[in-house]
Order: structure tokens, then C-alpha cells, then sequence
């Protein structure tokens, strides 16, 4: 299945077009790398999340077509989540 197609059936983001241009932007990427929307979604992927403040990893633990609420939810493991303190002094 196509990443940006994964993301939105994962309801790790709303809209498939939205999936898409985080990926375009490279705010996304998968295992380290930037990858294009067409990218295939293999099992044990981490894919690697950056919507501004929020950053989360999470890896894939099943691909479907279809998903609903509860059944999203077991297509990825969360290995981090962080909201990132932009105000930092370095």
C-alpha cells in the first residue's frame, strides 16, 4: 500500500492529500529516509512524523485497505511521541 494511502487509513493523518504534502515537504520519512507518496509500506517500518511541534515514530505492524476506528489503531506501535520545546536556548 502507497505511504500516503497508509497514513490517512491509519488516521495518522486526516486526508490522503494532506499525507501527501508532508511527504513532499519531507516531514515525513520512513525508515531515515525521505520517501516519495507512491513509497510501499512494508511491515516493521518506522516512519518518522514531524508536524510541527509534534514529533512522533511510530513503526508498522499491519497493512490494510481498510480500517475503522479500533482497527486503525493496531496498524502501528508508537515507539515515541514528544512535543518538541521550539524556545530552547541553545
Amino acid at each position: 500500500m502507497r505511504i500516503d494511502k497508509y497514513l490517512k487509513v491509519a488516521r495518522l493523518t486526516k486526508r490522503r492529500v494532506v499525507a501527501k504534502v508532508l511527504l513532499e515537504e519531507a516531514s515525513i520519512k520512513v525508515n531515515g529516509r525521505n520517501v516519495k507518496p507512491s513509497y510501499e509500506v512494508k511491515l516493521n517500518d518506522e516512519i518518522e512524523l514531524c508536524l510541527g511541534r509534534h514529533h512522533l515514530i511510530v513503526k508498522v505492524t499491519n497493512v490494510r485497505e481498510f480500517a475503522n476506528k479500533d482497527q486503525a489503531s493496531d496498524m502501528f506501535e508508537v515507539l515515541k511521541d514528544e512535543i518538541v520545546d521550539l524556545n530552547q536556548d541553545s
